[in-house]
């Protein structure tokens, strides 16, 4: 019976192991305001996402495959959309946004690379595509 038991524990500990979803990943969603919208996605481990919102009617959404990787989204203001996609290890991806009708989107496939924006006034919209291993952009925008 003991051993029936030992061996049925450890394989419950490997099956509950190899099921588990990933570990050691942080989300953090702080929202104001009405109408905001914010989503998040991670596969790996050691991932951060964080997202501040304050207005209305404001959406963020954030996705990260592979390890080690940051995004931060923060808008104020209403009718603001903000986006990041990042794949690989080591990345870091930032939008921030005050005003309204902004559009923003980073997509990272690689590592180490590094992406930065801002925008304000009305109706901006950016965007930053990158492939590679230690790629940096940033993009700061004032429209009418």
């Amino acid at each position: 019976m003991t051993r029936k038991f030992i061996i049925a524990t450890a394989l419950a500990t490997v099956l509950g192991l190899s099921t588990a979803p990933a570990m050691a990943n942080d989300v953090f969603l702080n929202q104001f305001g009405f109408g905001n919208a914010a989503g998040g996605a991670q596969a790996g481990f050691g991932n951060k996402i964080g997202i501040q919102q304050n207005g209305v009617f404001n959406g963020a959404v954030s996705q990260q495959q592979g390890n080690g990787n940051v995004a931060a989204i923060g808008q104020s203001g209403f009718n603001n959309s903000g986006s990041t996609w990042q794949k690989g290890n080591g990345n870091a991806a930032g939008i921030g946004q005050t005003g309204a009708n902004h559009n923003s989107m980073i997509s990272q496939d690689g590592n180490g690379n590094v992406a930065a924006g801002v925008q304000t006034g009305n109706g901006c919209s950016g965007a930053v595509s990158q492939t590679g291993a230690g790629n940096t952009a940033a993009f700061v925008q004032s429209c009418p």
